[in-house]
């Protein structure tokens, strides 16, 4: 029995499972610094695609963890979804917001899933700190007051026991961390079976596909059609009952599905299988020094293109509260709110999902004609367009300030900054730590104190433009994106978490204190 000694193979944060959300949760600890283990029972990347959509909150942390243009070769923007009713008339459309683009980038975007994580993979692999072992699998893990004891069994039977700081369960939908934590899912109530078609379409025939993403909402068949990155298009279909999902994913039978679009010979067939399509959710993502991140916590139907994200947000909440509590800054307490935060998050989002969901998967004619003249009746007897953005919620409790202040939860804007002649992403200037931001037409940056360095918090005052010489200290941005932001919500200062999400604001230099020592409080 170990006591206050820890045995030799030792690390700050043992990862299980090392797709998209290890993957990245790994990159981040390296760059921080911290010793870690990522263990995947696989050895090699899936090579077709799963998830096929991202936005531009991803796309912003893999720009800070400096891989964002190795990534965009293999993203496009995802194009507007046009939804077409029971009689195959447009009903709704579902876009994105329009530029200036309030993260500075395109707010929703497809791309192609294996070259997209071997990249994620390798940047993980860069950092001296961070140790990959593939091929292992963890076949108990049991705590102590200070550490996990995790033993990890390689395919030749031997077992490799290591502690740990803090344990991480990015292993899917069938989580062995899950299990072993004794963590359970909710089900949400939302069980479909569909069967998801990938195609890489020749170039002659993409004249024959909908030149947009299409969502058919046919009682006899309800079906998906997405744009992926160049030549890839996916199409997700709904099974009927007495259709075998295993015999449906026969090319014979995809093709036939395929038949109103394409022929064989007008692409090549990559994947096709078929999925139940789940509203899950863990009742717990923490079991003392265990958590869980990603599909081991959540489960949603993929009608906005959201599982990979919220497995992404799940890791960015997490690390740089791990970080915090492993560099003694804050107290482990802290931790606690990873799961308040990210598990009503999911929660909100994934009914908003299954909203759409049930909406789409409407069988019955007569309730497929009502919901037709419903959703046009909400737009004044015209398609409504509603964006992606709208339909993803702030975080609503947490490391945040109190309830009654203005744009707390919500994603901070990223503006272009002039830097001479060229224009730079803030977040390359100011870095993705803790920051407080200060409207530069104002003067509320006169009453802020010199801050505790302890706090790690770096302050920014940002000023509107054209481009020349900046007002001394201040930075410039290009196009007002932060400016409209201050006054929409009529504040004057932020202050920012590393994960880009908004803990308070203030209109006034009294404020201001205020919120700063409702973050020291948070903070601890």
């Amino acid at each position: 029995m170990l006591h206050d000694t820890r045995i030799e193979d030792h690390v700050q944060v043992l990862v299980v499972g090392f797709g998209p959300a290890g993957a990245v949760a790994a990159g981040i600890l390296g760059r921080l610094g911290h010793r870690t283990l990522v263990i995947d029972r696989l050895t090699e990347i899936y090579d077709r695609p799963r998830a096929i959509a991202i936005d531009h909150e991803i796309l912003r942390h893999f720009d800070n963890m400096g891989i964002a243009d190795e990534v965009m070769p293999f993203i496009a923007p995802f194009t507007a979804s046009q939804h077409f009713g029971a009689k195959g008339q447009l009903i709704r459309r579902i876009d994105m917001v329009p530029e200036p683009y309030p993260l500075g980038y395109t707010p929703s975007m497809v791309f192609t899933q294996p070259p997209v994580e071997a990249i994620l993979r390798k940047h993980a692999q860069t950092f001296d700190c961070v140790e990959i072992a593939l091929g292992l699998e963890l076949i108990a893990a049991r705590q102590e007051q200070n550490w996990v004891i995790a033993d990890i069994k390689a395919a030749d039977g031997t077992v490799r026991t290591v502690t740990c700081d803090y344990l991480i369960g990015c292993d899917g939908a069938s989580s062995t961390v899950r299990q072993l934590a004794g963590m359970r899912l909710e089900d949400l109530i939302f069980d479909e079976p569909w069967l998801v078609i990938d195609v890489q379409v020749d170039d002659s025939a993409l004249e024959k596909l909908p030149q947009t993403s299409a969502q058919f909402c046919d009682p006899a068949r309800p079906i998906s059609f997405i744009i992926g990155p160049k030549n890839h298009r996916r199409w997700e279909i709904m099974l009927l009952p007495g259709e075998n999902p295993r015999d449906m994913e026969n090319p014979e039978n995809v093709w036939q599905l395929l038949s109103p679009w394409l022929q064989p010979a007008d692409g090549t067939l990559w994947r096709a299988a078929a999925y139940r399509f789940h509203a899950l959710l863990a009742d717990r993502w923490r079991e003392g020094r265990i958590f869980i991140a990603g599909d081991a916590a959540h489960q949603q139907p993929p009608f906005i293109g959201q599982g990979m994200c919220q497995g992404l947000r799940d890791v960015t909440n997490l690390i740089w509260k791990i970080d915090r509590v492993l560099k003694r800054q804050s107290p482990d307490t802290l931790l606690d709110t990873y799961a308040v935060e990210r598990s009503r998050h999911v929660r909100e989002l994934t009914g908003k999902i299954k909203a759409i969901g049930e909406m789409i998967c409407i069988r019955d004619p007569e309730q497929a004609a009502t919901r037709d003249e419903r959703i046009l009746a909400e737009g004044g007897g015209e398609p409504r367009v509603i964006t992606r953005q709208e339909i993803v919620p702030p975080i609503q409790d947490g490391m945040l300030a109190g309830p009654d202040v203005p744009a707390r939860g919500t994603l901070f804007p990223q503006p272009a900054i002039h830097c001479g002649d060229k224009v730079q992403l803030m977040d390359k200037l100011t870095g993705s730590g803790w920051r407080l931001v200060l409207d530069g037409r104002s003067d509320i940056g006169n009453g802020v104190p010199r801050l505790d360095p302890a706090l790690g918090i770096s302050v920014y005052q940002v000023a509107q433009g054209d481009a020349g010489q900046a007002p001394d200290g201040m930075l410039l941005e290009a196009d007002n994106v932060l400016g409209a932001w201050f006054d929409r919500y009529r504040v004057r200062a932020a202050f920012v978490r590393p994960d880009h999400y908004v803990f308070g604001t203030a209109r006034s230099a009294a404020e201001l204190m205020s919120q700063l020592g409702d973050l020291q409080r948070h903070l601890g």
